[in-house]
């Protein structure tokens, strides 16, 4: 493990100097090799799956895991896509000249060598190794054991992009063993070699990787996301907004689990809401006002307001209002993503401004909580954390910067 961290930073060090052209050419020879295999990404993912299966894992984590011809036709199409960005690398974000005639310049470079730690996400091979690629840094895959040969298979196309554009093959390392002590090596941080963790998994993974990790982390531990209905909102855009938001995909991190519905409107709005989740096949928990609904619902706990389901279930309650929401929201949210829905743009500001999350939304699916829908092409992650990146966690995110200082012979009094 410790040779895999002095060749990722010795690799890194040649990307940092890559031309974009170059580093372009290596993601679409990348993508093209992807679909070139995709035979043999399909094969190891079935022996994934099965195995999977006879664990005892289902509904979500086997959604997250499986591949299909159309998702890695997608996976290959992220590739391109950030082929597509601008390269942030040498992106001068901001210049000024200094009164004894100084010219600064902040100018993007890349973090260096990251390590990507994740659980059955195979598509997450793809997406973590054209990103840091993008921006010039080097990467450390540790895939789940559950997706060990799938992301194996994804790795060994990738590579064949950087080969084909002269770039090393040790920019993208995958750790192909299923051993939990290589995960401890990577947060110890293969003896100075790797500058920053980016965890994607469940919450095990991720608390463990914020526990133990001595370096930086990008991380978020849950998707607690609210979708709050206001007292101002189009019933029919708040319908289609909450089945989107909780049933396009239950297993996503940006699948709201949460629906808070204004007092104000919970009289005409709540019962179509309600039974629109439960024909959908989505289980209902609610407090005494939702319950009164529909004999469906089941009662909610305490724990419901503080539980990230990932699956086919949602916790509802009526709240008093647009304070009473965000109030709800912050002693109840993980920070992750949130979204009002409402014709009030007084009400749609307030919400935006007041509540503390990555990603705040007016009028639209928690869903949307993805790099690629930001224009990003892809994310490494979803960040919740307050320092260096928040959010999506695209090539931008992945660079770091420095000062360049332009002088004419200057000097300190």
């Amino acid at each position: 493990m410790l040779d895999m961290g002095r060749r990722a930073r010795a690799a890194a060090r040649t990307l940092a100097l890559a031309e974009p052209e170059v580093k372009t050419q290596a993601l679409l020879a990348a993508a093209a090799a992807i679909r070139a295999a995709a035979a043999e990404i399909l094969a190891a993912n079935a022996g994934d799956v099965a195995k999977a299966k006879v664990d005892g894992m289902t509904g979500s984590f086997l959604d997250r895991l499986t591949l299909t011809p159309a998702r890695i036709e997608a996976m290959a199409e992220g590739v391109e896509a950030v082929a597509a960005l601008p390269d942030p690398v040498g992106k001068v974000t901001e210049r000024w000249t200094r009164p004894n005639g100084m010219v600064i310049e902040r100018v993007r470079t890349p973090l260096g060598v990251i390590g990507v730690i994740y659980e059955s996400r195979p598509n997450v091979t793809a997406d973590a190794a054209a990103l840091c690629l993008r921006a010039g840094n080097a990467v450390i895959l540790r895939g789940g054991s559950d997706g060990l040969a799938t992301s194996g298979a994804i790795h060994r196309a990738f590579v064949t992009g950087l080969a084909a554009a002269g770039l090393p093959q040790d920019a993208v390392q995958f750790v192909a063993v299923a051993d939990r002590a290589a995960v401890g090596h990577m947060l110890a941080g293969l003896d100075g070699n790797v500058d920053v963790i980016v965890p994607r998994g469940g919450k095990s993974l991720v608390a463990r990787v914020q526990s133990d990790a001595r370096v930086p982390v990008f991380a978020h531990l849950d998707g607690i996301n609210h979708v709050y209905v206001d007292k101002a909102a189009d019933l029919d855009m708040a319908k289609s907004v909450v089945l989107n938001a909780k049933m396009r995909r239950t297993g996503v991190c940006g699948a709201a689990e949460t629906l808070l519905v204004d007092r104000a409107v919970a009289g005409t709005y709540l019962e179509p809401l309600v039974e629109m989740l439960i024909a959908a096949g989505c289980e209902v928990r609610g407090d005494a006002a939702v319950q009164a609904v529909d004999a469906r619902v089941r009662p909610a706990s305490d724990a419901d307001w503080d539980t990230e389901y990932l699956d086919a279930i949602i916790a509802a309650k009526v709240v008093d209002g647009l304070a009473d929401a965000i109030a709800h929201i912050e002693a109840h949210g993980s920070h992750h993503t949130d979204s009002i829905v409402t014709q009030d743009d007084a009400a749609a500001q307030r919400f935006l401004a007041e509540v503390d999350s990555a990603i705040v939304l007016h009028n639209a699916s928690t869903q949307f909580a993805d790099g690629g829908e930001f224009g990003f092409g892809a994310e490494i992650g979803i960040a919740t954390g307050r320092m260096h990146a928040r959010g999506p966690v695209g090539a931008e995110q992945l660079t770091s910067f420095k000062y360049r200082i332009h002088g004419s012979g200057q000097t300190r009094p």
